[in-house]
């Protein structure tokens, strides 16, 4: 992991000027038209629609970006317009993959579709580009073992686990955090989210949920401060919990010691690891996300079958941020323009 810290920078990342898709605007019936279509809205997401418009630019496609605020039924609605205007290709972020198969399968019976950032493996996408989740997963829990060498208890805090790549994450943090034996990931069993587990060294004093919500994965944190006694460390497992939980953490007058790991790169989070208040974060390379896709929507529009990766999936490299490379990744945000990390107040 330490060996593959920087991220990969593509040269397109240089002639970004804006966000948006290559002119998604000029809704030229001429040119190759495709989607990119994430599970929410978040800061996150910033940085794939910079990837989607680099992407769009250099393999000349007009894209749209869409992001459902309220989830899946707006989801579904903004896939069934695509259909409806013929797009030539989308890459989703399934919500809910066990019950949108049907769904996604409907989509590709009428165009290209492919996942990104979480599978719907059961349905006809075509390929799936993200992390390996259950291994990202372990890289936090190695993280929370860094923070707690000695052992303690952990909360999991979370959007909602209905999303393939949540219940891989937490259990990936699971799994290493009892010790037990890493497993490829279409090995791994789920265990009830619900549960409680206590091992040599950590405790797993619970998983909370927050359906997206702000405000209630602040107050998650925050009762967790107050009703668990035995909570060392908190670990954010989407790019608004750590935020969330660091402010919880701060007004509790806890900074140092409640330990506090991260998913993603949100600038809050970067900052609070610079800061010293949050150990580190496992970045899952969005950039990449949006331009990959992009690149493989392009050429199946064309008819070349060989942009899809041999085995259906294209596996992005997880990437550990902490106090030691957070000014270096930092600046790599930076040059993608995105207001977030241009911000002198981030």
């Amino acid at each position: 992991m330490r060996g593959q810290r920087l991220l990969v920078t593509f040269a397109a990342v240089l002639a970004l000027a804006a966000l948006g898709c290559g002119g998604s605007n000029s809704n030229d019936p001429d040119r190759i038209q495709v989607a990119y279509v994430t599970n929410g809205i978040d800061p996150f997401w910033d940085i794939a629609a910079a990837g989607a418009a680099a992407g769009a630019k250099d393999f000349d496609v007009e894209c749209d970006v869409l992001m459902p605020p309220k989830g899946i039924v707006d989801q579904k609605r903004m896939v069934e317009g695509l259909l409806t205007r013929g797009t030539d290709g989308i890459a989703i972020s399934p919500i809910d993959a066990e019950n949108q198969i049907d769904f996604l399968n409907q989509a590709c019976e009428k165009t290209n579709v492919i996942t990104q950032d979480s599978d719907a493996p059961d349905s006809n996408r075509l390929c799936f580009i993200g992390v390996d989740n259950y291994k990202a997963g372990r890289e936090a829990g190695k993280l929370v073992k860094a923070a707690l060498p000695e052992g303690g208890g952990v909360m999991i805090l979370v959007g909602r686990l209905e999303q393939l790549n949540a219940q891989q994450r937490r259990q990936g943090v699971i799994d290493e955090l009892l010790d037990r034996e890493e497993k490829p990931i279409d090995e791994i069993t789920i265990d009830p989210p619900d549960a409680t587990f206590k091992g040599g060294r950590y405790e797993i004093v619970g998983t909370r949920t927050d359906n997206f919500d702000h405000a209630r994965a602040k107050a998650n944190a925050q009762d967790a401060i107050t009703s668990i006694d035995n909570l060392d460390c908190m670990v954010g497992l989407f790019a608004y919990n750590a935020p969330l939980i660091l402010a919880a953490v701060e007004e509790a007058g806890k900074l140092g010691e409640i330990k506090i790991v991260s998913f993603d790169e949100a600038a809050m989070t970067l900052k609070g690891i610079s800061d010293g208040h949050i150990t580190g974060t496992i970045s899952q390379q969005p950039f990449q996300y949006g331009y990959e896709s992009v690149r493989i929507l392009a050429g199946l529009a064309r008819g070349d079958d060989t942009v899809l990766p041999e085995d259906g999936y294209m596996e992005m490299t997880a990437i550990l941020v902490d106090k030691e490379n957070v000014d270096e990744y930092r600046a790599q945000l930076k040059s993608y323009g995105i207001e977030h990390y241009t911000a002198e107040d981030e």
